[in-house]
């Protein structure tokens, strides 16, 4: 999913439809040529294209990849792809109090070791003290649990990792909850430079900065 945020349109700029087509209608030739062009450079630049790590719609990232020095810099999808996605992670993690919560709770710790009860009453203990906004929003352990399973992912591309198990002879149900040092989400689309049977280095993507 790629979130877009368009600009306020200000009132002296605001402008019939009719006069937006018609000036539209004059450029598309223009933005016709730019994308075959484009695809053009893709189709040539495809079987060059090495990513080190391959994101989630892996076939459009190698693709936007190959594409995207004939109307960029390169590494120029990288940062975006990366901003975006953590834009998307961020508003996720934002609009759930569980996530909003451990995230809190992990600022300054490295490991949280626990049951779904303990993290319940952790969270209503920070939400009391305004750690973490919205309150638990759990009304139990069990519930707190399979909200915390299905932010497991999100919480991962942050660098929170979060492991279930069971132990004791009685087998209690504990929670697991550690920092990691790398943020998957800067390092999905790095790519490497392979050169072609042409002897042209084709464009690669530079790690994406912090």
């Amino acid at each position: 999913m790629a979130l877009l945020t368009l600009a306020r349109i200000e009132e002296q700029q605001r402008r019939p439809e009719t006069e937006l087509w018609r000036e539209f209608e004059i450029a598309r030739p223009r933005i016709l040529g730019a994308l075959l062009d484009a695809v053009v450079h893709g189709l040539r630049a495809t079987a060059g294209i090495e990513l080190d790590r391959l994101p989630r719609r892996a076939d459009f990232a190698i693709w936007a990849t190959a594409c995207e020095t004939a109307l960029w810099p390169a590494g120029t999808f990288a940062r975006a792809y990366a901003a975006n996605r953590r834009a998307t992670i961020e508003t996720i993690i934002e609009a759930d109090p569980i996530a909003t919560c451990v995230r809190a709770i992990m600022v300054d710790r490295t490991m949280w070791t626990g049951s779904a009860s303990d993290l319940l009453r952790l969270c209503a203990e920070s939400a009391r003290d305004g750690i973490a906004r919205g309150g638990a929003r759990a009304e139990s352990p069990r519930a707190l649990a399979g909200r915390l399973r299905r932010a497991q992912t999100f919480l991962r591309t942050l660098g929170i990792d979060i492991a279930f198990s069971r132990e004791g002879r009685t087998g209690t149900r504990m929670i697991r909850v550690s920092t990691s040092a790398e943020d998957t989400v800067s390092t999905v689309s790095i790519g490497a430079a392979r050169t072609n049977g042409s002897g042209r280095d084709q464009p690669g993507l530079a790690r994406v900065p912090e």
